[in-house]
């Protein structure tokens, strides 16, 4: 425990009505005025002491042994969220113990409430809160606590840093989900606008035969069966359940534009920890791939419920970095890993300099897997293309932007052309819309 003693505004407010005296009876004596002859001997007197009860009195403080001091901190937190944080005090002395408190927050971690001031009565605990706010994810660490306790005489404050050690873990802002803290997740779906759109009997896998019914397709009657029974008999499919999921995320330069309080990795992230937990509720396996980034990631997919907790803890420290996404080296790498053919979808944000490589590398992905090119545009270009020109410089960045967007949506439908599909969405919209993507496909079958 390191500890340091401050005077305190009391014994600073002495020292300074002593130095006033002083002066004034050093300047009064050197004007030639007729002071009392005991005066000086009283100032030094006065001056005497209060410097021995300071001495004591910070001896005494000294050797106040220090409040015990517990963080109570929430098993983990979520980015973005306000979480509360509780401080609880005791002590062993004989009297009630004024005492400010100070938590020593990392950084990366905004709060608020402290300091604080805190009366904590012999034999009794005392508690105090404060708020606190991730900014980042990751992993952080809290070293120690500071507390200050003031002198019997209230000439000192004792600062004591009192070691306290935790080490939360700031996740994704997926706590809304997972561990069901709010509604069922159909229901906050619903909300979002992700619709499910039945079709029935559409999927890959034989299920029954049974009558043709109104509405049912031509391709799903079963001509040798309707021959037996002399009576149109369609064959019915469920929903194909045993899939592979694949994400390759990209971590690179590109990623780290922001809109709002989240930067676009943070957003694409959040995306794919929301279809995972759809998708995991589906029946299929989910796998996580990264590159760009300073170490890339994978992990093998896997079915159940569990597979998501392995997935917030295998991503919630990942961070974006100044690289570029090399898309040749990392489709290379995934069909290394992933030999059964999965649903990969590729989250990233494309450039029209991406044309040659980036067609050749998807291209080569997609005769082993089905692929899904996730785009992210930036809220700050839709929002330009929508103001009004009324300068000159308005009317460049307008240009520019339209110019932008028109070479991206060029390339984008290339890839369309070459048969690999892509989803052009806004940060804020992608969750819904990548869940939106895959229940359609799921739906009809073409996963």
């Amino acid at each position: 425990m390191k500890q340091t003693l401050k005077p305190s505004r009391i014994l600073l407010g002495w020292l300074a009505g002593l130095t006033a005296v002083a002066l004034i009876v050093g300047v009064l004596s050197a004007l030639g005025v007729d002071l009392a002859p005991s005066l000086p001997g009283v100032c030094w007197g006065f001056l005497l002491a209060l410097v021995v009860l300071g001495v004591l009195d910070a001896l005494k403080l000294s050797r106040v042994p220090s409040p015990k001091v517990l963080r109570q901190l929430p098993g983990s937190l979520a980015l973005g969220r306000w979480s509360e944080i509780r401080i609880i005090l005791t002590h062993d002395l004989g009297h009630a113990l004024t005492l400010q408190v100070f938590d020593h927050v990392p950084d990366g971690l905004s709060f608020e409430n402290l300091p604080q001031q805190i009366t904590v009565a012999p034999g009794e605990q005392g508690q105090l809160g404060y708020r606190l706010r991730p900014l980042s994810r990751g992993h952080f660490q809290f070293e120690q606590c500071e507390v200050s306790l003031p002198s019997t005489l209230r000439l000192w404050t004792s600062r004591r840093y009192l070691p306290l050690l935790d080490a939360p873990r700031v996740y994704p802002d997926f706590a809304h989900l997972y561990g069901g803290q709010l509604l069922a997740v159909d229901n906050w779906l619903s909300q979002m606008g992700v619709r499910q759109r039945q079709r029935r009997g559409m999927g890959l896998e034989f299920h029954q035969l049974r009558e043709f019914r109104e509405g049912d397709s031509l391709r799903q009657i079963d001509w040798k069966a309707t021959a037996r029974q002399r009576t149109p008999i369609a064959r019915e499919y469920e929903d194909e359940r045993d899939q592979q999921i694949v994400f390759m995320l990209d971590c690179g330069r590109r990623m780290r534009s922001q809109d709002g309080d989240l930067a676009h990795f943070d957003h694409a992230l959040n995306a794919c920890l929301l279809l995972s937990y759809v998708a995991l509720r589906q029946g299929d396996a989910v796998g996580f791939s990264t590159f760009a980034g300073e170490q890339d990631r994978y992990l093998a997919p896997i079915k159940g419920s569990g597979q998501l907790n392995v997935l917030l803890n295998h991503v919630y420290d990942l961070k974006s970095t100044q690289r570029a996404a090399d898309y040749s080296v990392a489709v290379q790498s995934l069909l290394t890993r992933q030999k059964r053919r999965a649903l990969v979808v590729l989250v990233t944000n494309l450039r029209d300099e991406d044309d040659e490589q980036l067609l050749g590398a998807v291209k080569q992905l997609s005769r082993a897997h089905r692929l899904l090119v996730v785009s992210l545009r930036e809220e700050l270009l839709d929002k330009v293309r929508q103001t009004p020109v009324q300068t000159w410089q308005d009317a460049l960045t307008y240009c520019g932007t339209v110019d932008f967007l028109n070479a991206r949506a060029t390339l984008h439908e290339r890839l369309i052309a070459h048969g690999i599909p892509v989803l052009d969405a806004r940060p804020a919209e992608l969750g819904a819309e990548l869940v939106s993507r895959y229940l359609g496909w799921k739906k009809a079958g073409t996963l």
